[in-house]
């Protein structure tokens, strides 16, 4: 086997488990190929680019601005042995880059919005992101019509605020969806994670009528603890959340809702978890993402006092991971003995699967030539983990 010359690891720094996965993915680089030069680029290179240098012995570190332009950096790599750092201060990270990145050639996600303003206590993502910025509705535009020549039904619009495009301007994520709406040559639009109090009516109205954008929000909430959201420094209460959740679910009754959650935030007691876990109980969401809070350093969280020990974390998330498969199982099988589009990525011994435009997992028995194409499909029985389905014959 030929191994490569180099090895680019593209980070992320938001727990300390991605760091974990990104000092391993450095010592197996270079177990597998020790005369091999070692690029390292993102978050993890923004916020601690001397420890990537001492700790991890790799040949470059570019931040979140410099990996943008990785192939000029890797004409100049500096000779064996030193260690060479490009890593812009955070305050100067003002320019946004567009980027388009393809999955199971059925589905594009299309970053439109880059960095954060808001001040949580927990997030490292201000610090290694930098404020929040974007292009104009119109460049944004001109990005996009690049997914037409690649074959994809659906386009997913990302970013690490989304909600915020446009803010400082006058333009709005409204307007931005508006215009992608009218593009043709894409079939299917999903808003990624979104928070909720960027969530307008408009907005909901908007996928409500829309033959395009799924009935499919994902919000974070954190934690349903007023407590704690407040200690968290997020921009709602759970009032606000509970009142979008009702929203949604009032204009699109069938649309998939997911949440973030995060257990163990410093000073959660056992009251404040129980509070976390009666609110989502009485939530119309259809599954939750459950994470353990993660001391970040150079953020407030991490030298809070009350620090949750990691025995108890995971006990909390365990209880909330049950309660989330409770809550997919019962979206899905609130979904049985319904027609639904699904749009089919893959397909193992004599079987498709994808995703219904409301989020849900569908296995069929079919044949290959119909991964990315989107097909109507009743929905016959549920688990936690999906639907088998039944393709309808001759629908598109």
């Amino acid at each position: 086997r030929q191994e490569a010359d180099v090895y680019v690891i593209n980070t992320c720094s938001v727990t300390e488990h991605a760091d974990r996965d990104c000092r391993k993915l450095v010592r197996q680089a270079r177990r597998r190929a020790p005369e091999a030069r070692v690029v390292l680029m993102g978050c993890y290179g923004q916020l601690k680019p001397t420890e990537a240098r001492e700790l991890l012995g790799v040949d470059l570190v570019l931040g979140s601005d410099e990996k943008f332009h990785l192939i000029e950096h890797l004409n100049h790599l500096p000779e064996n042995g030193t260690t060479a750092i490009l890593v812009s201060p955070v305050e100067e990270l003002d320019t946004f880059h567009p980027a388009l990145a393809l999955g199971e050639r059925t589905r594009a996600f299309l970053k439109v919005q880059d960095g954060c303003d808001y001040p949580c206590t927990y997030c490292s993502i201000p610090l290694s992101r930098g404020r929040s910025r974007h292009q104009s509705v119109a460049e944004t535009l001109t990005a996009a019509r690049k997914v037409v020549n690649q074959d994809v039904k659906e386009v997913v619009l990302t970013g690490v605020n989304l909600g915020t495009f446009g803010q400082g301007g006058e333009e709005s994520l409204l307007d931005l969806l508006q215009a992608l709406e009218s593009l043709s040559g894409i079939e299917r639009l999903r808003i990624s994670s979104i928070e909720p109090n960027l969530l307008t009516d408009d907005i909901i109205e908007l996928v409500a009528r829309s033959p395009k954008y799924v009935p499919h929000f994902h919000l974070p909430l954190q934690s349903g603890s007023r407590a704690i959201l407040k200690a968290m420094r997020r921009r709602y209460t759970r009032e606000v959340y509970a009142q979008r959740v009702a929203r949604v679910k009032q204009t699109l009754p069938q649309a998939c809702i997911g949440a973030d959650v995060m257990v163990g935030f410093p000073g959660e007691t056992e009251a404040h978890f129980e509070e976390t876990y009666q609110f989502i109980e009485t939530l119309e969401i259809s599954y939750v993402h459950v994470f353990s809070f993660s001391p970040r350093p150079g953020t407030p969280a991490a030298e809070y006092p009350g620090q949750v020990s990691p025995e108890v974390r995971k006990a909390r998330s365990r209880r909330l991971h049950g309660l989330g498969a409770e809550k997919r199982l019962h979206f899905h099988q609130q979904a049985l003995d319904t027609v639904r589009p699904v749009l089919f990525e893959t397909h193992t011994n004599g079987r498709l699967q994808g995703y219904t435009d409301n989020y849900i997992r569908v296995t069929v028995p079919g044949a290959p030539e119909f991964v990315n194409t989107i097909r109507k499909v009743e929905l016959l029985e549920a688990t936690s983990e999906g639907i088998i389905g039944r393709l309808i014959p001759g629908s598109i």
